[in-house]
């Protein structure tokens, strides 16, 4: 089983590449700028590095037009938080055209082979900001929203050729995402009492991956955030 995961050197990309290891998937790896990351996951997990921009439609193409996998994580995103009323339209754009955009490009060049094979899954990863909103994030909330919308249209297109389709929508993630954030300052609001880890959604992504008679679904992990 092979499997291809977007935006690998975040920490849920590490986490679901550990995951899928241990699970005995080969694995290929996406990164575009973190090649440090990027080389240390190729050695940890014996991995295949793809890089490339979510940008650059060509490059994408050319990468993944003669790959075949049973899998694909779709991962790679980007924020760039402002209130509606400062944000410019370069920050709109760029978080709308890597997180949607680029989302559409891999998956597009991935399910032919698919298709081909007439078996595989695909596990969008969105966010909580999809549900339900997130202050400063028109953006991201937009790019992921607009991605469960994707993911349910895409589970009707596949299913006739055994494709599932799902999503995950993580809430607060230990990440370079949340850095920022007081842990402290959201126990109230998360019942599980903390935020989450990398291998918290990864179990997710994994579960997503082989349940034989799921598709079209959003799965929650948010530790209660949002229910």
């Amino acid at each position: 089983m092979r499997v291809l995961i977007t935006g690998s050197t975040g920490a849920i990309g590490e986490a679901a590449a550990k995951a899928f290891f241990h699970k005995g998937y080969e694995l290929f790896l996406h990164y575009n700028a973190n090649e440090k990351k990027a080389l240390e996951l190729k050695e940890k997990f014996n991995a295949t590095l793809l890089q490339w921009d979510m940008r650059d439609s060509e490059t994408i193409k050319k990468e993944l037009e003669n790959l075949s996998v049973d899998v694909l994580v779709n991962n790679a995103a980007i924020t760039d938080d402002a209130h509606i009323f400062w944000m410019d339209d370069k920050q709109w754009e760029s978080v709308i055209d890597i997180n949607l955009n680029g989302t559409y490009r891999v998956t597009k060049a991935v399910i032919p082979n698919m298709i081909k094979n007439k078996s595989g899954a695909i596990v969008n990863i969105v966010s909580i900001s999809a549900l339900m909103g997130n202050l400063g994030q028109a953006n991201y909330a937009a790019s992921k929203g607009a991605i469960i919308s994707f993911t349910k249209t895409l589970c009707l297109d596949l299913a006739r050729f055994n494709i599932r389709v799902n999503a995950v929508a993580p809430g607060i993630i230990r990440s370079n995402m949340s850095k920022h954030l007081d842990e402290k300052g959201y126990e109230k609001i998360i019942p599980l009492g903390r935020f989450g880890e990398g291998e918290d959604v990864a179990e997710a992504i994994l579960f997503l991956s082989e349940a034989k008679y799921i598709s079209g679904e959003v799965l929650n992990v948010s530790g209660g955030m949002v229910r």
